[in-house]
């Protein structure tokens, strides 16, 4: 069982940035893929980035490719994901997510992630 808490949002204006952390609980969190996901106002949950357990291998959705990075420190039991250049379409609650199924897949299909944070709120100003 892993709990995962996000912290780090915040307002910020077009061209900024910003840095998320996802603390983890659980002594399992370094075998787990781990992922981002964003949700907008009256929008579906989208996928952001994903990073293998070991961190050596990463994927990203091609609206914030070249902009954010997504990484991991598991001695920390903890996953960022740092956002350069953010837009006002990046406006939307930022979940980390959890993935236990060790599934052949690459990028892990989003029904895999079964752990999932409480969220929190990205806000870009134009």
């Amino acid at each position: 069982q892993v709990q995962l808490v996000e912290s780090g949002g915040g307002l910020v204006q077009a061209g900024g940035s910003l840095r998320l952390s996802c603390a983890a609980s659980g002594r399992t969190f370094s075998s787990y893929a781990m992922g981002w996901f964003r949700q907008a106002p009256g929008k579906e949950r989208e996928f952001v980035a994903t990073i293998r357990w070991s961190g050596d291998r990463t994927y990203y959705a091609d609206s914030v490719k070249g902009r954010f990075t997504i990484s991991r420190d598991n001695a920390k039991n903890t996953l960022y994901l740092q956002m350069n250049s953010l837009k006002p379409e990046d406006t939307a609650v930022y979940y980390c997510a959890g993935d236990d199924a060790y599934g052949s897949k690459w990028p892990p299909p989003e029904y895999e992630y079964v752990y999932w944070g409480q969220g929190t709120q990205v806000t870009v100003s134009s």
